[in-house]
């Protein structure tokens, strides 16, 4: 903004010649002078924004930062008022230039919405069940969508840092801590507009509220984050000590420029973090798995452990839950495919999904949860509870780590065979990562059909491999070829997903679990997806090619009624 700086502040010395300082007359010229000065540069910072889509606060921060920056050297003649009327002027001057988008057309009352994905009838045993929580959401939200959080100027942040000693001495943090949030951003709000009087400092009054806002992030939230996690573009968040944090969108990563104040500062956002649920970061305990309160998964790893300082990974709770449709419309996976699986839910049909760290499991298995009956009783077991189930009737129970004394942990293995006297229609596992794969496997061998769980491998057949290793984990001495038949017996597919290098999350293979063939577990492919080249949008081009093969489970899914369909789809 220098360069803007120094063409207005031109501009203006030209007219101060003459002028008696401080007189009505003269500010009034100076204001029109002004305001036809700034109107271009205003224009030439916003030309690459749709300004009728952005919200007001957003423009009164970017628009006070150039008029701030433009006036600061007459500050003895434009007060607070005039500029906080100048801004008011430009931003109605500026939404009066942006072209106004024609009304989309209203669908006639008469014309049905078209059902996404496969097309079927309202009754359609393959439809996904209604989410209450999607209803309640839409309902609070009168229907709009919730925009992203508006940009911070440069000049609030360093406001914010420069008064944040005097105004935290100034309150009393524990009295703080136990006030409504609005109750304490109103109290907060006076002592930051005595201090910013203190130190001279201006700032108009969306500023000051930013800065605020900035602060109770601090106080309450997760400081710095709290931008990042109100960002739905945003995947993943990844913070690498106080100086680097990435995040992932669309599938790729990139730099921000979020920075917290030094180590100290990393560390008591994971101590915030950690409390919600009842755990703790330090030293003795250098590594944790968390959750924060809107369910995104957190994973903290400190010194002495993280050399270059609190390393903190955060996997965002979805706001809104992704369907088979949807993963069809996003070229996740083709239409068929989408049928398949949900043919495969409906019939009950045990499934292990299975990928990369990052790949989607979690994304499937809860889009896969949508096909089960509302009816049933499921229980979910996971070390830190992430999953979005829509039914109603959902047990959810999470692992606890040792104590202070290392007594008192509570393991996966111990959770599923306590779920197993719960009376379960279902049971899904989170992350199958050790002997609890023995409970899991006796669970899907004793009549719990339909149970979901995902593990971590790079191919169908190393996902039995990994399977047949943790089953050894827990100790039990039985023979390959005794193990290898529990698990043919118990998994009825396998669906391997992968997260490729365009950033695009693809299912590469449908895979079913037919039975044994001497001491080998027996598969064959249903879809698989070829590689085919690249486009030059840099996107991967291939195709979700259908075996042609006879579904194994074709009789599962007869005695539910769907074996035409099924057929259809191959």
């Amino acid at each position: 903004m220098d360069g803007t700086t120094a063409r207005v502040g031109s501009k203006a010395a030209e007219g101060r010649e003459g002028a008696a300082p401080g007189s009505f007359r003269d500010r009034d010229a100076k204001l029109a002078r002004y305001l036809e000065d700034l109107k271009p540069i205003v224009l030439e910072a916003f030309e690459h924004d749709d300004v009728g889509t952005l919200p007001r606060p957003e423009l009164a921060v970017r628009i006070g930062q150039i008029v701030t920056e433009a006036t600061e050297s007459d500050s003895a003649i434009l007060n607070l008022l005039d500029r906080r009327n100048l801004v008011a002027a430009l931003i109605t001057w500026l939404l009066h230039q942006s072209p106004k988008a024609p009304p989309a057309p209203e669908a006639p009352a008469s014309t049905p919405v078209p059902a996404t994905g496969v097309d079927a009838p309202a009754h359609d045993i393959l439809a996904p069940r209604p989410s209450h929580r999607e209803a309640s959401e839409t309902r609070s939200s009168g229907g709009h969508a919730k925009s992203g959080p508006p940009s911070i100027s440069a000049t609030v942040l360093e406001t914010k840092d420069r008064i944040e000693p005097s105004v935290m001495e100034r309150l009393d943090i524990s009295a703080a801590s136990q006030l409504p949030r609005d109750e304490l951003s109103h109290q907060l709000r006076e002592i930051v507009n005595e201090v910013l009087a203190e130190q001279k400092i201006r700032l108009n009054a969306v500023e000051q509220q930013s800065v605020v806002e900035l602060l109770l992030d601090d106080m309450l939230g997760l400081g710095p984050l709290e931008p990042l996690l109100a960002d739905e573009s945003i995947t993943d968040i990844m913070i690498n000590g106080p100086q680097q944090v990435y995040v992932e969108r669309r599938g790729k990563l990139e730099p921000t420029d979020v920075k917290f104040r030094n180590n100290d500062h990393v560390l008591n956002i994971a101590r915030r973090i950690v409390s919600f649920v009842g755990r703790r970061v330090d030293e003795t305990v250098p590594l944790v798995d968390a959750r924060l309160q809107d369910g995104s998964r957190v994973n903290i790893i400190i010194p002495p452990l993280a050399i270059d300082g609190p390393a903190i990974s955060i996997r965002k709770f979805a706001k809104k839950s992704i369907t088979l449709d949807m993963m069809v419309r996003q070229n996740n996976m083709s239409e068929a495919m989408g049928t398949v699986l949900k043919i495969a839910a409906r019939s009950r049909l045990n499934i292990l999904i299975s990928g990369g760290t990052g790949s989607g499991k979690t994304t499937l298995l809860n889009a896969l949860s949508q096909m089960i009956d509302e009816r049933e009783r499921i229980v979910t077991i996971e070390d830190a509870a992430e999953l979005q189930l829509q039914q109603p009737h959902v047990v959810r129970l999470e692992t606890r780590p040792p104590n202070l004394e290392g007594t008192g942990e509570i393991t996966m293995r111990d959770l599923v065979k306590n779920a197993l006297r719960m009376r379960p229609d279902r049971i899904i596992l989170g992350e199958v990562r050790g002997a609890e794969a023995v409970d899991m496997l006796q669970a899907m061998n004793t009549g719990h059909d339909g149970s979901l769980g995902t593990i971590h491998a790079n191919r169908p057949r190393e996902a039995l491999t990994r399977l047949e290793n943790m089953v050894g984990m827990a100790g039990i001495n039985l023979p390959a070829k005794a193990v290898r038949t529990q698990i043919a017996a118990a998994i009825d597919m396998i669906i391997q997903v992968s997260r490729m290098r365009d950033g695009m999350r693809r299912i590469t293979h449908i895979t079913e679990v037919i039975g044994m063939e001497g001491d080998i577990i027996t598969t064959q492919d249903l879809f698989v997806y070829e590689f085919e080249g690249e486009g030059l949008d840099g996107m991967l081009k291939g195709t979700f090619r259908s075996t042609g093969l006879r579904p194994h489970f074709a009789p599962k899914a007869s005695y539910f009624g769907l074996e035409r369909r099924l057929m259809e789809c191959m």
